[in-house]
């Protein structure tokens, strides 16, 4: 099943993106989930189409400066949604609480996660976000453990 591969020609693709996505990550069994990608790859609108595709109600937007976002999917259970770009160590990310997010057990969306590699869990799940020269998206998921 992993890894695979899934093509996103066009912003018109996202929400059938985000649907193999959310079948992935129940089939991985992975409740931290890792967004790979450059700056403008397209990791926030990805993890916005997923979230409206786990249910959730709200605006989904970058918690960049409050570091973690929390939204109510479909089943009123929480999804965390992480952007650590501008965290400035771990330890940081540790007296925020990160740790026990990641144990939680709920769904956790982590955004720019190189930056606290050494607090993620294993096994997770990785989302690798390519850009192509058409500007298209290829988004690679594999299993760390």
């Amino acid at each position: 099943m992993l890894p695979q591969t899934i093509a996103v020609a066009t912003l018109a693709d996202l929400p059938i993106a985000a649907q193999a996505l959310s079948t992935a990550i129940t089939e991985s069994g992975c409740t931290v989930v890792a967004f790979e990608g450059e700056m403008g790859a397209g990791k926030t609108t990805l993890i916005s189409a997923l979230a409206a595709a786990l249910g959730v109600a709200d605006d989904v937007s970058s918690p960049t400066f409050a570091l973690v976002n929390e939204y109510r999917d479909g089943r009123q259970q929480p999804v965390y949604h992480f952007d650590f770009y501008r965290i400035n160590s771990v330890a940081e990310a540790e007296q925020m609480g990160a740790v026990e997010y990641f144990d939680s057990g709920y769904l956790c969306l982590v955004e720019w996660p190189a930056r606290v590699a050494d607090l993620l869990p294993m096994p997770r799940l990785e989302v690798r976000l390519e850009v192509r020269e058409d500007q298209s998206r290829e988004v690679e998921l594999k299993i760390i453990d």
